[in-house]
């Protein structure tokens, strides 16, 4: 069983600085971004992300469906919220395993924990997702540095003895 991370997207990206600004300006992008950020989330964490935005208010919204990088995005159609998309896939997967929603939405939480879901508020998601991305990058610089990838360095000894021997026999 893995664990199942419901976000409720747009809640997430006004919680987030960078993400809210660009809410104003780039509904789109700042979906986008957010979708990007999750997508390396979700290898760092190794769970299945599913995030739901509100459509509605969409006039004519059918709603949709579709996984970018890893991640489930699904739109609410129109006169659907993402909370109530939220909480019917919370009654689906809690029967499946560990499942926690992503928002900060009080009205989702009492929901939440009557299903026996976890609820991660947007700040704590947003630190946790910064925290794993310096994490990695912190090892990914520390192998670049103690990486050397001179032969003479993965060499044992005894082979680079059997090699100074041929070398000297010139």
């Amino acid at each position: 069983m893995e664990d199942i991370l419901i976000i409720d997207g747009y809640n997430i990206i006004h919680a987030w600085p960078e993400l809210a600004g660009l809410m104003d300006k780039e509904l789109e992008h700042a979906r986008d971004k957010l979708i990007d950020i999750l997508a390396e989330y979700r290898v760092l964490r190794n769970c299945r992300i599913i995030v739901v935005f509100d459509a509605h208010l969409v006039k004519g919204g059918l709603g949709g469906r579709e996984t970018r990088n890893g991640v489930e995005v699904i739109y609410s159609q129109e006169g659907e919220t993402a909370d109530s998309v939220i909480e019917r896939l919370v009654s689906m997967y809690i029967k499946e395993g560990r499942v926690a929603v992503a928002t900060s939405d009080w009205s989702q939480q009492s929901f939440i924990f009557g299903k026996g879901a976890a609820r991660m508020p947007a700040r704590e998601l947003v630190e946790e997702v910064t925290r794993l991305t310096a994490e990695k990058k912190e090892k990914l610089q520390e192998m670049v540095h103690s990486n050397d990838q001179r032969l003479g360095t993965r060499l044992n000894d005894d082979i680079k003895a059997v090699l100074e021997k041929i070398r000297r026999q010139k």
